[in-house]
């Protein structure tokens, strides 16, 4: 049987396997999954690139290894044109190849055996990598580039299909915003609804709706947000801040009524049912996207409100108040102060460790200068150090062992 506190584990660890990194500055979409290394980053380490079709080969032996014949039947680049086409090329390892496919070749300067291992590759995935249009620096360049990727989403060929997606994945966010009204609205919303688009990529397409979506397009976000289908879903938290970038603070108390408030939700046939653990912290990484990546489209106070609902919920609430910390929201102090000693709470002993640095970034916090350039230390930080000193008189291990980890 799965308790909360195992699932809010696998929940955080699944997060972390679907996202290239939780809101990692170099990805701009918290809720991907993008792999380590694209083909155009395989494909720019090459000096190289050929199609061939298998001629032959030799299995290896105890002797000797194996080796396969290649001829040349077309170039994506060949530096210094040491290959062209028409050219045999006997490749140092044996594959089982087929006289009836094509296969890629690419590799550094002319030794072979550092080469990528010979990759079956369709017609179309040999123009979507001879094609592709190499990495820039400048952020416009950027931006134009990854619209060459985009009719390839779900193309059949998953070669193509996974590393089109993989690149607007590891994409800034910055980059892919100025794009949402060129983005392909009808198939994006098509894709998202899709029972047969994978779950990997649900909450890419969600959150790529509330980019390029129209507000008619909020209701079908709502639907999939407030229906059930699932234990775990997979990417529900991209589908929230889609929706949040929709429907602004009315979908925020959407999000409240359904998911914070409540510890109920419907599944598709109406039936009741008790509303699971991942569909609360999945509420939290949709705020916590708005108030890191669109920190102008919500009023922060607004979005603090909501965190602070959260604060009831003993499985969340040190992630809660440390997230309230770092959003400076000084509000809660005597809430805190109660929390430290209420039972309910005090199974958990992270949460009086974010209490208690929750107050230490509060006492150091400096404040804003006066006109006149002059600082002066302001109120919640004075009482932020007279509480610390309250709970390290009543606590002093927590408050002295917490000390050595300041809130980063």
């Amino acid at each position: 049987m799965i308790t909360n506190s195992s699932l809010r584990v696998v929940t955080f660890c699944l997060t972390l396997f679907t996202s290239s990194s939780v809101f990692a500055a170099n990805c701009w979409c918290p809720f991907c999954d993008a792999p380590s290394l694209m083909m155009a980053e395989q494909i720019q380490q090459c000096d190289h690139l050929l199609l061939a079709k298998w001629v032959g080969g030799t299995k290896p032996t105890d002797v000797r290894g194996g080796s396969s014949t290649f001829e040349l039947i077309d170039v994506g680049f060949s530096t210094g044109d040491r290959f062209v086409k028409g050219q045999t090329i006997e490749m140092p390892q044996y594959i089982a190849g087929s006289e009836n496919a094509t296969y890629t070749l690419m590799g550094p300067e002319d030794r072979l055996e550092d080469w990528h291992s010979p990759a079956e590759v369709s017609a179309v995935g040999w123009e979507y990598l001879s094609k592709m249009p190499p990495a820039v620096t400048d952020p416009k360049a950027q931006s134009e580039r990854l619209m060459y990727f985009v009719p390839y989403f779900e193309h059949p060929d998953l070669m193509v299909a996974n590393d089109a997606f993989a690149e607007f994945a590891s994409a800034p966010y910055e980059i892919i915003k100025p794009l949402s009204d060129r983005m392909p609205r009808d198939k994006v919303m098509e894709w998202l609804t899709d029972p047969k688009t994978s779950v990997t990529r649900i909450g890419f397409y969600g959150l790529l709706a509330g980019l390029c979506g129209r507000p008619e397009d909020a209701p079908i976000l709502e639907k999939k947000i407030v229906t059930l289908d699932g234990e775990f879903r997979l990417g529900i938290e991209g589908v929230m801040a889609g929706y949040l970038l929709l429907r602004g603070e009315e979908g925020l108390k959407l999000l409240e009524d359904t998911k914070m408030r409540t510890n109920v939700a419907k599944t598709a046939d109406g039936k009741e049912v008790k509303l699971p653990f991942s569909e609360v912290y999945a509420t939290m990484q949709a705020l916590r996207f708005m108030w890191t990546y669109e920190p102008n489209h919500l009023p922060k106070e607004r979005l603090r409100q909501s965190m602070q609902i959260l604060l009831d919920q003993p499985e969340l609430a040190d992630l809660v108040i440390t997230d309230l910390a770092r959003w400076k929201d000084w509000s809660l102090q005597d809430r805190l102060m109660t929390m430290y000693d209420d039972e309910k709470f005090a199974f958990t002993p992270a949460i009086r460790r974010a209490i208690v640095k929750y107050f230490l970034y509060c006492s150091q916090d400096k404040g804003e200068p006066a006109a006149d350039g002059t600082i002066t230390r302001p109120e919640h930080a004075i009482r932020a150090e007279e509480n610390l000193k309250v709970l390290e008189l009543k606590d002093p291990k927590t408050v002295s062992d917490t000390k050595r980890f300041q809130l980063r």
